[in-house]
C-alpha cells in the first residue's frame, strides 16, 4: 500500500502510509455507490456525457452513482482525453492531493505521470460500468432539441437529441470536452529552410536530445516541460525563446494552496504580497531575467521548480522576444529587455539548434454542436464561454453543464470536487422544477459578476481563483430557500433520490421518486468496499 520501500520507516514512509488511508476515507465517505450497491429501479433520467476524459468519466459515474442512466460519447478511440495524447514524461505539475477528480482516485505519489493517471481513469471507468455505456469513435456533430422540451422560461428544460437520432432522447447534456483538443501549429517564418528537427511539444516521446542545441519557442508549462526533458537528456543548454514572460510558482502543496485560496478572483491593493515574495524567494536572482511585469492574479501560472533551478545553474537559459526567421542552423531572434512589449526593437541575436521544440500548446475544442440560442446576445454582450452561469450552465437551460469546457485562466485545478459539485448541481436542477433558475435569473448572475469583477485585469469570468469558484458554487444554493434542503447533497454528495411503490415487469421501482438526505454511506456498505478489494 505504501509508495516506498517496505524497509523504509523513514519521514517519507510515514507521509505515504498516511496519505493512502486518507485516500481510502475519502472514497469511503464521499464516491458515489457503485452500480451492484444501488437498489433496482427505473433510472432517473438519462444524460448524454460528451468527452471522455477525466471529467467526463468523473462526471458519468456521479450521476450512475446517483440512479441516472449515462451514455458517454467520444471522437477517439480510447478514454482519457488529453492525457491519451501527450508525452510518457508528462504528468502533474500541482499536487496530487489538488487532483482527486474523483472520491475513489488513488495516488501513489506527490506528483504522478500520464500512465498514472490514466490507470485511475480507467479504473473509474470499470468500477462504475462505463465502459459498457461508452461510444468511442462517436463524433457528435450536432444537438438539437427534442419535441417533449419544456420551457425554461416557465421552470422547465430541453430534452436532448444528438445528431438526429430520435430514438434516444436525453433529459441532460455535459459537455466534457476539456480546453485542450488538437496540438496548436505555429507556422515559424523560414522553417523549410531549418535542417534540423522541428517537432511539437506534444510529441517528444523517442526524441534524443543528449548533446544536441535545443530551441523550445514557448514559454508557457509545454515548454518548461520539454525543457526539463531536454536538461535530463543532456542537451547542450536548452534555451526557451518566450514572447511573454509568465508566473512559475514552486511545487509546493501549502504556497499552490494560499494562492488559490485568495477569494475574490483579481488583483487586489495585496496582490504585492505574493508576487514579492515569488520573485525574492522562488526567482531568486532571475526576476529581472524572466519575472513578469503583470500582476499574478491576470492569468494561469506555471507550476515548476526545478526549471529555475536549471537555469539558475546554466544548465539551461531563457529569453525573452520575438522570432525573426529561421535559417538553416537555427533562429535570427528579437531579444527584447523586461518591460517592451511585443515586437519592440531589440538587440538581433542568431540561436544555433539541431532541435526546436514548438511548445504553443493545444486547441480549445469548439462546442459548436450545441445550438448557438444557447449563447444570445443581448445589449452588445455575447453570453457565450466563458460568461455562463456558475460559469458552466448556458443562460437559456440548465439541462446543459459545460464542466472543465469554459476554462480560461485560473489559480487553481481543472481536476478537483468541482467535478462532482458540478454534476450534482445538474443533478439537482433535472429532478426538482422548484430549484431550476431561468433564464433571467441565470443572465443575472453573470452581470453581477461581471459588475463586481469590472476592471478586473485577468477579466470578469475569465479568471478566478479556485476558493472563487467554490464560492459561486456553493452560495447559489442560498439564492433560493428550497435550494437549501439539498445543500449536503450538491456539496458532499450525501443524498439520495429513490422511487417507491409500483415495480415493472422486471422487478424495478417505477414510483416517482423521493428525496432522502443521508450520511448512511458512512456507516454502511460504502464504494470503498469495492475499492479496498481492488487495492
Amino acid at each position: 500500500m505504501a509508495v516506498t520501500n517496505a524497509g523504509n520507516f523513514g519521514l517519507g514512509a510515514i507521509v505515504s502510509y498516511v496519505y493512502q488511508w486518507i485516500q481510502i476515507l475519502i472514497a469511503y465517505a464521499f464516491a458515489p455507490k457503485l452500480p451492484a450497491q444501488q437498489v433496482k429501479q427505473r433510472p432517473l433520467g438519462h444524460v448524454a456525457v460528451i468527452g471522455a476524459g477525466i471529467t467526463g468519466i468523473s462526471t458519468a459515474s456521479h450521476l450512475i452513482g446517483h440512479g441516472f442512466e449515462v451514455t458517454i460519447f467520444d471522437q477517439a478511440e480510447e478514454i482519457g482525453g488529453i492525457w491519451s495524447r501527450v508525452n510518457s514524461t508528462s504528468g502533474l505539475q500541482i499536487s496530487s492531493i489538488m487532483y482527486r477528480f474523483h472520491p475513489a482516485v488513488k495516488w501513489t505519489q506527490g506528483y504522478p505521470h500520464r500512465d498514472e493517471i490514466l490507470k485511475n481513469t480507467q479504473k473509474i471507468w470499470k468500477m462504475y460500468d462505463l465502459d459498457k455505456r461508452t461510444r468511442l469513435g462517436f463524433k457528435v456533430d450536432k444537438v438539437t432539441r427534442h419535441s417533449s422540451s419544456t420551457d425554461p422560461q416557465e421552470g422547465g428544460h430541453a430534452r436532448w437529441v444528438i445528431n438526429g437520432n430520435e430514438d434516444e432522447v436525453f433529459d441532460g447534456i455535459v459537455v466534457s470536452t476539456g480546453t485542450c483538443g488538437k496540438p496548436k501549429k505555429m507556422d515559424l517564418p523560414g522553417e523549410e529552410k531549418f535542417k534540423g528537427k522541428i517537432v511539437h511539444s506534444s510529441q517528444l516521446d523517442g526524441l534524443d536530445c543528449k548533446g544536441k542545441k535545443v530551441l523550445i519557442v514557448g514559454g508557457g508549462a509545454s515548454g518548461i516541460e520539454a525543457l526539463e526533458l531536454a536538461v535530463q537528456q543532456g542537451a547542450d543548454t536548452p534555451t526557451i525563446l518566450a514572447r511573454s514572460d509568465k508566473w512559475i510558482i514552486p511545487r509546493n502543496t501549502i504556497v499552490n494552496c494560499a494562492l488559490a485560496l485568495q477569494p475574490l478572483g483579481r488583483e487586489t491593493w495585496l496582490s504585492f504580497i505574493p508576487e514579492f515574495l515569488l520573485k525574492k524567494l522562488h526567482y531568486r536572482g532571475l526576476e529581472d531575467k524572466m519575472a513578469p511585469s503583470q500582476g499574478f492574479y491576470t492569468e494561469t501560472p506555471i507550476v515548476n521548480t526545478s526549471a529555475l533551478r536549471h537555469i539558475r545553474k546554466g544548465e539551461a537559459d531563457y529569453q525573452r522576444g520575438d522570432v525573426i526567421d529561421l535559417d538553416e542552423d537555427g533562429i535570427q531572434f528579437n531579444l527584447r529587455k523586461r518591460g517592451q512589449k511585443k515586437g519592440d526593437d531589440g538587440k538581433k541575436i542568431h540561436y544555433n539548434a539541431d532541435i526546436i521544440v514548438v511548445a504553443t500548446g493545444f486547441e480549445v475544442p469548439s462546442i459548436d454542436f450545441l445550438p448557438q440560442d444557447l449563447f444570445p446576445e443581448q445589449g452588445g454582450f455575447h453570453y457565450v464561454r466563458p460568461n455562463m452561469y456558475l460559469q458552466v450552465f448556458p443562460i437559456e437551460d440548465c439541462s446543459v453543464l459545460c464542466t472543465n469546457a469554459t476554462f480560461r485562466n485560473a489559480v487553481g485545478t481543472v481536476g478537483h470536487i468541482h467535478i462532482g459539485i458540478m454534476a450534482r448541481t445538474l443533478m439537482l436542477f433535472l429532478m426538482d422544477k422548484s430549484t431550476r433558475p431561468k433564464p433571467r435569473d441565470m443572465r443575472l448572475w453573470v452581470d453581477l459578476i461581471r459588475f463586481i469583477k469590472d476592471r478586473a485585469p485577468g477579466g470578469q469570468l475569465d479568471f478566478f481563483t479556485y476558493m472563487e469558484l467554490c464560492i459561486w458554487l456553493v452560495s447559489f444554493l442560498f439564492f433560493r430557500v428550497n435550494r437549501l434542503y439539498y445543500f449536503f447533497f450538491v456539496t458532499f454528495g450525501w443524498g439520495f433520490w429513490s422511487r417507491e411503490g409500483k415495480t415493472d415487469k422486471s422487478g424495478r421501482l417505477v414510483g416517482e421518486p423521493k428525496f432522502h438526505l443521508s450520511i448512511s454511506k458512512l456507516i454502511g456498505k460504502g464504494p470503498s468496499a469495492q475499492f479496498l478489494k481492488n487495492n
